[in-house]
């Protein structure tokens, strides 16, 4: 769990960074960063989501995982985690971005391979290797986001324990059914939201990003049922 609480901490701290550089920026140049974070958002969505091998179990992932997130309003409901936590936090806080900073960045954050498999490793054989590399990109990726989005980035240090930390802890058991095929198309997924978190930042297209997310249960039981439906 080391590790896990590495991570996390790197992302507040870049977080905290990000958001103090941010209140010393004019609004034209805060604009600029709203920017760059749009534009790597997108690089780095576009590089996880080539990795599939399967584009039509990402097609059929997206739109039953979206209907499903639609229908449960998961969005809305992960909004209201990260009111919940600026009002209880934050006093006096008047930041309306705290919520979406916190949801966008969970989202990136917790999404790809170095998640999970850094967790994997962390949890069976003591390798923080990869856990430790990511905390070092989360770390950078947190100050552009913070300087873009808020202080409610910091809290999305939450989720990486959370998520990760129950990785780390049930990777004995679990580790065996998670195969390479299963890393790539979940990574795959996991770029196809981080596009939609890109094109929200740089104002072409907002999407309900955390509706989306039911798609990664769908994700592993096609891949678990691709040995047994060809057309996959």
């Amino acid at each position: 769990m080391l590790a896990v609480f590495i991570n996390a901490g790197a992302i507040l701290l870049g977080s905290l960074i990000g958001f103090f550089l941010k209140k010393g920026i004019p609004e034209k140049y805060q604009k600029a960063v709203f920017a760059s974070a749009g534009i790597v958002s997108l690089i780095i969505g576009i590089q996880m989501a080539i990795k599939t091998g399967h584009v039509l179990a990402l097609a059929i992932s997206l739109i039953i995982g979206g209907l499903v997130g639609t229908w449960l309003d998961i969005e809305g409901g992960v909004l209201s985690l990260g009111e919940w936590l600026k009002k209880h936090f934050i006093k006096g806080g008047d930041d309306s971005s705290f919520a979406e900073g916190f949801l966008s960045a969970s989202v990136l954050f917790c999404s790809g391979a170095m998640a999970i498999v850094g967790s994997f490793k962390a949890g069976t054989i003591g390798d923080y290797s990869i856990i430790l590399t990511k905390s070092v990109l989360d770390g950078f990726m947190s100050v552009i986001f913070a300087g873009a989005m808020g202080i409610g980035v910091a809290f999305s240090a939450l989720s990486v324990l959370a998520y990760q930390g129950l990785l780390t802890l049930i990777s004995v058991w679990v580790k065996p059914y998670v195969t390479d095929l299963m890393l790539q198309e979940l990574t795959g997924l996991g770029g196809a939201l981080v596009i939609m978190i890109g094109l929200g930042l740089l104002d072409i297209k907002k999407f309900k990003t955390g509706d989306f997310l039911p798609a990664l249960v769908v994700t592993v039981l096609l891949v678990l049922a691709m040995p047994y439906i060809a057309f996959l």
